[in-house]
């Protein structure tokens, strides 16, 4: 096989490579209903490694005796473009900031598809790993704080709900912590949605079940005591 397509089938690889590490992250995002899911932090992690690609390896032809490039010049400009993206997953409501974590972790796909478009494969699937890691126990974490409670709410709803919106608007994410999410579809056509929630101590789950009754596109919900 001619050398230039051994090449062309590498950055192939490589790229494949950095939106599967991608959609890991994104995977975890979505599964505690955040803003940017797998979709986002794939399309970001293969577009900062084609970046790189392009930035190392999309110039060579131009190279003479009397003409130099700098490899790292459209590599620091994607650091600066995730900037505006970041910014974008980033709310506050009221007093409270949501989207902080999402937008670091935008940030580091950003930096292993980088790496994995430089051809450093053990270490954007280390970071990859640490990022999941990182975001897996810590966010877990409240399970072990002290005087928290762990309530399960189940929800009907109908098909075209937007459940995120309704429990963003429901919820007060500050003091109360997502654990996690899952919907399944009832024979009936609406979905149940069964999500767990770790209350700290002072916090009223009533206040919870009487904001999501008044929500007309939820039939019914029910608690249960978990923790």
């Amino acid at each position: 096989m001619d050398i230039s397509w051994m090449n062309e089938l590498i950055w192939v690889a490589r790229i494949a490579a950095a939106t599967l590490c991608g959609a890991c992250i994104g995977y975890e995002r979505e599964n505690n209903l955040k803003t940017a899911g797998i979709r986002t932090h794939s399309i970001v992690a293969l577009t900062s490694c084609l970046m790189m690609l392009v930035s190392k390896y999309g110039f060579t032809d131009v190279l003479g005796a009397n003409v130099n490039l700098d490899p790292s010049r459209i590599a620091a400009g994607i650091v600066t473009a995730i900037g505006f993206l970041g910014a974008g997953v980033i709310f506050t409501r009221k007093l409270t900031v949501s989207g902080l974590t999402t937008s670091a972790g935008l940030w580091a796909t950003v930096g292993i598809g980088v790496a994995m478009g430089g051809g450093m494969y053990i270490i954007a699937v280390f970071a990859t790993l640490l990022v999941l890691g990182l975001q897996f126990f810590f966010h877990r974490s409240a399970r072990l704080v002290r005087n928290a409670s762990v309530e399960k709410v189940t929800l009907h709803v109908r098909q075209d709900t937007d459940v995120r919106a309704i429990l963003a608007d429901c919820i007060d994410l500050s003091k109360v912590r997502l654990q996690s999410f899952s919907a399944v579809k009832l024979p009936d056509g609406l979905l149940e949605i069964k999500v767990f929630l770790v209350l700290p101590e002072v916090y009223e789950m009533q206040k919870i079940i009487s904001e999501l009754n008044k929500a007309e596109e939820i039939v019914a919900v029910e608690v249960t005591a978990e923790g």
